[in-house]
């Protein structure tokens, strides 16, 4: 296990990273960098504090010494709980914010261990023994990791062989006896840039024809033609008064570029295996899915509790229509928290590993996302106009600017005029800030959008089985097969 100095150590070692026009030296020292570095740590400090090291900490069965459980392969439905429950409390302890640089990882080590597992079986491939060592590597060293899903697509009607530009999805331009090159990049990659290790795996399903781009390796952050241009979006804030969050911590998604990058034959996934393209991504995304729906309750707690001392200060705690959005609120978070522990409570084993209930983890993701602005709509309408007028940390930090307007802005009775003030900036930062803008967009994309949740429940799920219950209650013939809207 890694101390958090020794993971901040870890990312001085020249990495390639562009911001706002300008080559990054060192993340861990970057005016903007440097605080999602330090947030980033909270993985690391979870597993040192006696307090969380019974959900954080497992003795693993392999090496025999003690391991974060994130890299504890689950086997069971209690495997599965325990690292739900650690997800969320890492994400707790870092102010709804989850770490995502063992997490996401680990979701891909699973998925790649599942099919490699059953391609090297029916193809009689080889790739199973190089995931294992891998993931051996990443286990004992407590590696950060990053994976690499989304590729840039341009076009999205077509295929990734027929696209104009050849390297908008990223694919192998040459193979060599000792590994291969690659080129092109994948978007929205979440904190690429603080991870010991990239993970590339592809997007979709692929054809025969698109075979260049049926690619997965893994590569060092370091490695010579890979360059991360870091995005500023959604955490611009720097005073922690005005922004209670954002301006303490931050997630950094980068456009990830493979200009000719060699990836040695050890650290090769899969090399042109087209088949497998589509199972590998849909594997990674039923463990990551799960993962996302582990770390959604956090926020959800805030905007409920932002919710109801809001209500208090204005006073209206007792009004119909806010005991409505507050109720509604409530079951939101139940909801998604319920389906998330009914999704590991009923796995399928495959290659001996427990893969969470995919139904109910895609409609758990589904339910977060399609209710997300329907929260903050809630939460904005208690809270009032003070989240996008109030007065500003310079405003209040001159005392006689403070003494004329503190009077005005105090609530009920118990709330003075900083008191409330601050939770406003709270609800600002949550719902009507960059952060606030950047938080619903990810509501609706990070791990997939709504139509995809939709899509895989359709085709996991027989619809044909409601359909026969529902012909022989009518006194109908049963449907052949599975129906048609599930085989579409």
């Amino acid at each position: 296990m890694r101390t958090p100095e020794q993971y901040l150590a870890s990312l001085r070692d020249g990495r390639r990273v562009i911001y706002r026009g300008e080559v990054v030296p060192d993340v861990t020292t970057h005016p903007h960098f440097s605080r999602s570095a330090r947030h980033l740590t909270v993985d690391f400090r979870v597993a040192e504090d006696p307090a969380y090291r019974p959900v954080a900490i497992v003795d693993d069965s392999d090496s025999g010494v003690p391991i974060s459980r994130y890299f504890h392969i689950p086997r069971t439905p209690n495997d599965l709980r325990d690292r739900s429950h650690l997800i969320t409390e890492s994400t707790r302890a870092a102010w709804s914010f989850v770490p995502l640089i063992k997490e996401i990882g680990t979701d891909a080590l699973f998925a790649l261990l599942i099919v490699t597992g059953e391609m090297d079986r029916q193809i009689n491939t080889a790739f199973l023994p190089r995931v294992q060592a891998f993931y051996r590597r990443c286990r004992d060293s407590d590696l950060a990791m990053a994976v690499a899903q989304t590729d840039a697509k341009g076009d999205r009607s077509k295929r990734p062989s027929e696209q104009s530009q050849p390297d908008l999805y990223v694919r192998m331009v040459e193979r060599r006896r000792d590994g291969i090159v690659v080129r092109g990049a994948k978007a929205h990659t979440t904190n690429a840039i603080f991870a010991n290790e990239i993970l590339v795996i592809p997007t979709r399903a692929m054809t025969e024809a698109d075979a260049d781009y049926a690619v997965a390796f893994a590569v060092p952050a370091d490695t010579p033609g890979l360059t991360m241009v870091g995005s500023p979006r959604g955490f611009s804030a720097t005073s922690e008064f005005d922004n209670p969050l954002s301006s303490r911590y931050s997630l950094t998604e980068s456009l990830t570029i493979f200009d000719n990058v060699f990836v040695p034959a050890e650290r090769v996934f899969l090399d042109g295996q087209w088949q497998f393209a589509g199972p590998l991504a849909r594997t990674f995304v039923e463990f990551h899915r799960f993962t996302a729906a582990s770390y959604k309750p956090p926020v959800l707690e805030l905007l409920l509790g932002a919710a109801a001392l809001a209500a208090d200060a204005n006073g209206i705690a007792g009004a119909a229509h806010v005991r409505d959005k507050l109720a509604r609120l409530t079951m939101y978070l139940h909801t998604v928290t319920g389906l998330t522990s009914a999704a590991a409570a009923s796995p399928r084993l495959r290659e001996g590993i427990a893969v969470p209930d995919v139904v109910l983890t895609n409609v758990a993701k589904f339910q977060f996302a399609r209710g997300y602005h329907d929260a903050v709509r809630d939460v904005q309408d208690i809270a009032g106009g003070l989240v996008v007028t109030g007065p500003s940390e310079e405003d209040w930090r001159v005392p006689s600017i403070r003494r004329l307007i503190e009077p005005y802005l105090q609530g009920r009775a118990g709330w003075d005029g900083e008191q409330r003030l601050r939770l406003m900036n709270l609800i600002r930062d949550l719902c009507a800030s960059d952060l606030g803008g950047y938080l619903e967009v990810l509501a609706i994309h990070a791990e997939g959008s709504l139509e995809t949740q939709k899509l895989t429940v359709l085709m996991d799920y027989d619809v044909g089985q409601a359909a026969a219950y529902a012909a022989q209650a009518a006194g109908l013939p049963a449907p052949a097969g599975k129906s048609a809207v599930a085989r579409r």
